[in-house]
């Protein structure tokens, strides 16, 4: 199992990254995370053959995610926890504006960027296809560019000619 910790070991911080970054707080990523690799774990003999073992645990993690969100609705009245807020995650400048963008966009900016998926792999993971994937990174990344900039002072900067 040698090699299982070495998946693990190189693997685990870019998965947590990636989880945290689609939503919840930390507390909720981390277990997440935890449980995925206790499966990925418990049946290594066919998940180190899978064409790509990070995203088969990111799946995992991502509805372990899910089902405690489901489970959080029957208990409690409303919507479950669906973004990060900065009472619940100090810090995190930039997770502060993820948690502004919508479930889906916040999923696919965490696999393309964070944990480093192809398009087909993302699209895969969430049971989209590749042009959904490619239409919420795209308005993800112009949410983002628009919060962070949002009067676009960055085109009025003057342009250095050479003269």
């Amino acid at each position: 199992m040698d090699d299982f910790a070495d998946f693990y070991l190189s693997g685990k911080d870019a998965v947590f990254r990636a989880v945290l970054a689609a939503g919840g707080d930390r507390a909720g990523a981390e277990d997440a995370v935890a449980e995925a690799y206790a499966r990925a774990y418990a049946r290594w003999e066919t998940v180190r053959v899978h064409p790509n073992p990070t995203a088969w645990v990111l799946r995992v993690a991502f509805n372990v995610r899910r089902s405690v969100w489901r489970r959080l609705r029957r208990k409690v009245l409303g919507d479950p926890p669906d973004r990060v807020t900065a009472a619940t995650e100090p810090g995190g400048g930039l997770r502060r504006e993820l948690a502004t963008l919508p479930r889906r966009q916040r999923e696919v900016v965490a696999l393309r960027l964070l944990a480093d998926l192809s398009v087909a792999e993302t699209a895969e993971l969430l049971g989209v296809s590749e042009g959904t994937v490619t239409t919420h990174l795209h308005r993800a990344l112009a949410g983002l560019r628009h919060q962070i900039d949002p009067a676009g002072l960055t085109a009025l900067r003057p342009t250095t000619e050479v003269a």
